[in-house]
């Protein structure tokens, strides 16, 4: 099989949107890596499940599932049939029955992380100092207020919904990229994840938001899953 029969999936985290790939998919195609950046509403994590599922029915061919930060749990939870591997940036990944504030207060939380709490809606937003502060810390003045401009909300529940269904990671070959300048999860956290999936770990003194701020290690991390599922 060849890299240009697979398709790269990729689904995005809290307070971003599909655009928050764009470094990314465009280092892959200069690979010549077909992706596409999977729209998740962040309104509930079975709506966003099912949002992915939609993804990877219009993608070709076998796919390779990416995510960051939150949505990690989304991709452990897609229907299977297509997915050939798994690769988390600095993403949760959470077992059956565990919540991501579970595994988000496993360890104490960094000094920079903000403290949120949901509006009216039941929605969290981030503060503006939090995308300099944590969200963020790596990026420049122009990309920072692009992301606190156009961030958009996550749903509690999210967040504190426990996980039902197996787990892809238990049966699909995974990849773990651990942030360790990470200040919204903390790299022992990370660690402690990606160690429990048997995943192939990738270390790099990156922020939260690598698919941003540090495109080059995510390109290469997916890479790596990607020419193992096309060597078979």
């Amino acid at each position: 099989m060849a890299t240009k029969d697979l398709t790269v999936v990729m689904a995005h985290g809290g307070w971003a949107d599909g655009s928050s790939w764009a470094r990314v998919i465009t280092g892959l195609a200069a690979h010549g890596i077909r992706s596409v950046a999977a729209p998740l509403p962040l309104t509930d994590l079975a709506d966003d499940v099912a949002a992915l599922n939609r993804s990877i029915e219009r993608a070709p061919g076998p796919v390779v599932l990416a995510a960051h930060a939150y949505a990690g749990a989304v991709i452990g939870l897609a229907r299977p049939e297509r997915v050939k591997a798994l690769v988390y940036v600095n993403a949760f990944a959470p077992d059956e029955g565990e919540t991501l504030t579970d595994l988000f207060f496993r360890a104490e939380p960094h000094p920079q992380a903000p403290t949120l709490a949901p509006d009216g809606d039941n929605l969290l937003w981030l503060p503006d100092d939090a995308f300099p502060k944590a969200f963020a810390h790596n990026a420049t003045p122009d990309d920072l207020a692009v992301l606190a401009a156009a961030q958009r909300p996550l749903r509690f529940s999210c967040m504190t919904v426990p996980t039902v269904g197996p787990v892809l990671w238990k049966t699909i070959p995974t990849w773990y990229l651990v942030a360790e300048h990470d200040h919204m999860i903390v790299a022992a956290t990370q660690r402690f994840m990606a160690e429990r999936m048997n995943a192939e770990i990738r270390s790099h003194a990156v922020d939260h938001a690598p698919i941003v701020t540090a495109p080059g290690p995510v390109v290469d991390i997916i890479r790596d899953a990607v020419q193992s599922v096309a060597a078979g």
